[in-house]
């Protein structure tokens, strides 16, 4: 697991992507057509929430993929020192 973990934290940034979706569905779901002030407050409230929670998988993604960007390099860059 040591050497997988940007594997992991690509799939972990895709559940919590997915996870701001289902939350986004169950909470603000579709905004009503003409709203009263108090349902568009809950529904603002919660599809930023599950914005916010989309976004953090973004970037748990993206650290994910960079580190494992950076990590194959860095081995390849081993390997052709070690042929020399």
């Amino acid at each position: 697991m040591k050497q997988n973990w940007p594997i992991a934290l690509l799939v972990l940034g895709i559940a919590i992507i997915f996870l701001g979706f289902v939350y986004d569905v169950l909470f603000a779901g579709i905004p009503y057509q003409d709203p009263t002030p108090a349902l568009q407050a809950s529904y603002d409230l919660h599809s930023r929430i599950a914005s916010i929670i989309r976004w953090s998988g973004v970037g748990i993604i993206m650290v994910g993929g960079c580190v494992g960007i950076i990590r194959r390099l860095m081995k390849k860059g081993r390997v052709q020192i070690d042929d020399r």
